[in-house]
């Protein structure tokens, strides 16, 4: 059954935040996009590629012209993800389409004679007859597409040093251990460094640190093994309790394939919850500004690390 008007492969999450009104998607919105993706593109050839504002294909540095004839007649191999990335590989190439949503991009799969979206910036139209369109819309311009050659292992080469997500089975845990005590550096700061771990922004990040009862300032290097261990396991619950919700969703601009937004909102234990109790303790939740950002934290199941004397 072919997704009706309206419906989406998937979107961005802009999380209204009394610091910053919208964050980039973080691991589980994007992995939505991606199993949407590989349902309803993979396995489908270009027949032409329409950009609509340059700003859209800013990274592919060749220019929109090069972009859609570098995808015209390739057929499209499974949706990949990493982190907060995702790419559809070429499969009769050693080259891959790279997406970014930034903080309001969406991926639509529309049928071809639906109105075009006010912010739409890229059509992918394809040789077949099923109906549908690929349609990149944006209406900050800050995600986009690109195109670009893939490493030996098969992602495209500008991410190679992103760090994989605790959800990839081959990632290292003990290699992130040794990283953390070499750090100086803070939990919070540690998990959303994409060099370290993959994936993780500020809402999951709080979400996780309530789980594990540590403080967002807790020191990297004070942290023993089972703690970081117990730790990257809250932080797999919480990614994988998002999948199974559909993701978070605080306004209308994140759906997923069916159109319907993700209510993983509804299950939140300290990421905007200021001043309600806490659901393990009944303390307050409290909010601090972090990094242009919020961190949201219960004063007492996380207590602030000591001061050094």
């Amino acid at each position: 059954m072919l997704p009706a008007t309206g419906q989406y492969a998937g979107g961005a999450t802009p999380i209204r935040d009394p610091l910053r009104r919208s964050h980039v998607p973080e691991l589980p919105e994007v992995e939505v996009v991606r199993r949407g993706l590989e349902r309803w593109v993979s396995g489908r050839t270009v027949a032409g590629v329409e950009v609509l504002h340059p700003r859209a294909v800013r990274r592919h540095l060749a220019g929109a012209g090069d972009f859609a004839a570098g995808l015209k007649g390739h057929r499209i191999g499974a949706a990949r993800r990493r982190g907060k990335y995702l790419w559809l590989p070429l499969e009769d190439t050693s080259a891959s389409v790279l997406g970014h949503l930034g903080m309001s991009g969406q991926l639509l799969v529309q049928p071809e004679d639906a109105p075009d979206e006010k912010h739409l910036r890229v059509r992918i139209r394809f040789d077949d007859t099923l109906g549908t369109e690929l349609r990149f819309v944006d209406q900050r311009t800050f995600g986009g597409l690109s195109l670009h050659p893939n490493t030996p292992e098969g992602a495209p080469d500008v991410i190679a040093h992103i760090a994989l997500d605790p959800l990839d089975p081959a990632f290292d845990e003990a290699a992130f251990h040794a990283a953390l005590r070499l750090r100086r550096t803070t939990i919070k700061r540690a998990l959303l460094d994409q060099s370290l771990v993959s994936g993780v922004g500020n809402i999951y990040a709080d979400e996780a640190l309530w789980r594990a009862k540590l403080h967002y300032e807790r020191p990297t290097s004070t942290l023993p093994r089972p703690r970081s261990v117990e730790l990257l396991d809250h932080v797999r619950e919480v990614m994988n309790a998002a999948l199974v919700a559909g993701g978070t969703s605080f306004d209308s601009l994140y759906v997923n394939v069916n159109g319907e937004s993700g209510y993983f909102d509804r299950s939140l234990d300290a990421y905007g919850r200021e001043d309600e109790p806490c659901r393990r303790c009944g303390t307050a939740i409290r909010r601090r500004p972090w990094m242009n950002r919020s961190s949201y934290f219960c004063p007492r199941c996380q207590r602030p690390p000591r001061l050094s004397s």
